[in-house]
Parts: C-alpha cells; sequence; structure tokens
C-alpha cells in the first residue's frame, strides 16, 4: 500500500518531533493531509502558523463528511460514507438485495485522490506563474454527491474478470512477500510509470526530504 513513499512517523506533542516537522514544512511544496477540521490547529498548527513556516506551501486537506454542519468533526472513510450519503442504499435497490450494497471498489477514495491531485496541480501552476499561493479542502461526502448526480437509470454490465495484462510483469519484493501488482490505471502518452521506492513499513524511514 505504500507504493512510491517513504513511511516516517512524527508526534507532534514532542519537541524534537515538531522541529522536524517544522523543516520539513519550511521546505515542502505541498502539505497534503487528511486531519479533521481543528487537529492540526490543535497541535498548534493552524493556516496561519503553516504560512510562517512557509509562505509558499499549498495546504490540500481532506476529511470525511465535509467543512461545515453538524458532521463536520466526525470520524469516517470510504465505505461508511457510502453508507451514509446513499450511495449503498440505491446499490441496493439497483441490485435487488435486502442490504445495503457497496460499490466494487473504494469509488470515493480513488476519485477524491484524483480531484485532490488536480487541485495539487492547478495550485502549483498558479504560484509558478504569478505567485498566488491557494489552498484545497475535499471532502468524501462531497465527491459522494457529485458520483450521486451521475446516476445512471440503467445499470452498466458488470466488472470483466481479471485478464493477464491487467497485471504488472514483474514480482515486486515487499516487506509483506512477493507480489504482483495491478497495472496503473491512467497513462498518459509519453511516459513510463515507475516508482523509485517499492512498499515499505510505516516508520522505517527518517523524517527527511531526499
Amino acid at each position: 500500500m505504500t507504493l512510491g513513499k517513504r513511511c516516517t512517523g512524527l508526534d507532534l506533542r514532542m519537541p524534537e518531533d515538531r522541529k522536524t516537522f517544522n523543516r520539513l514544512v519550511g521546505d515542502a511544496d505541498v502539505l497534503v493531509h487528511g486531519y479533521r477540521p481543528g487537529a492540526l490547529a490543535r497541535l498548534g498548527y493552524d493556516g496561519d502558523t503553516l504560512r510562517a513556516l512557509n509562505p509558499r506551501l499549498v495546504d490540500v486537506s481532506l476529511n470525511a463528511y465535509g467543512w461545515s454542519g453538524p458532521w463536520t468533526l466526525r470520524r469516517g472513510f470510504d465505505s461508511l460514507v457510502q453508507m451514509s450519503s446513499g450511495i449503498a442504499e440505491y446499490a441496493m435497490r439497483r441490485a435487488r438485495a435486502d442490504r445495503p450494497v457497496s460499490l466494487p471498489v473504494q469509488a470515493l477514495d480513488h476519485a477524491t485522490g484524483y480531484l485532490m491531485a488536480a487541485a495539487m496541480l492547478r495550485a502549483l501552476t498558479l504560484r509558478q506563474r504569478g505567485g498566488r499561493v491557494l489552498s484545497a479542502r475535499l471532502s468524501l461526502a462531497r465527491v459522494a454527491d457529485l458520483l450521486l448526480s451521475t446516476r445512471r437509470s440503467k445499470l452498466l454490465g458488470g466488472l470483466s474478470p481479471p485478464a493477464s495484462d491487467d497485471f504488472e510483469p514483474c514480482i515486486e519484493e515487499t516487506v509483506c512477500g512477493r507480489a504482483r501488482r495491478m497495472r496503473f490505471p491512467l497513462r498518459i502518452e509519453g511516459l513510463v510509470t515507475k516508482w523509485r521506492y517499492p512498499a515499505s513499513e510505516l516508520r522505517s524511514a527518517p523524517a527527511r526530504w531526499e
């Protein structure tokens, strides 16, 4: 699950780890985080503090249930938001099932991830062109609402069974053993997808930029 990433860990209640975090933020282009509203502020890292550490920092944040309203502080993840937003109920009716039916993939995670990447790239482009520094806030519930607005009166066919060319040709050596990955879901002409780092254990890397 950590393909292409170096995994470290900091405890922002500890003075030395705060110094490390401050240094990392000061040298960063983008900060991406999935904490509930106010969580970083309670640790002393509100928007003003982050901007003071790095005036050029692009702050991209995600939560489960949005940034206003009675559920904004609730913990949540993809499957829970599918249940509470009506996606699982709609799929249950369409499938004539007797219990909620989740989508066959974590569609909210995937879709929100792509939107976060797009927001980050847009913000970096505007910063480079004119010095304007933007932030972005996304939520799984908002993306669920967007997906529900595209629902169809007729269901499409089911997922095709896996084929041999759906998988990467090489076997990956991971901390969990040998594994074979699905191919990257998107392709850009002229670019070859490859990862600098293999999957690694949590907290296995030092907290520094490389």
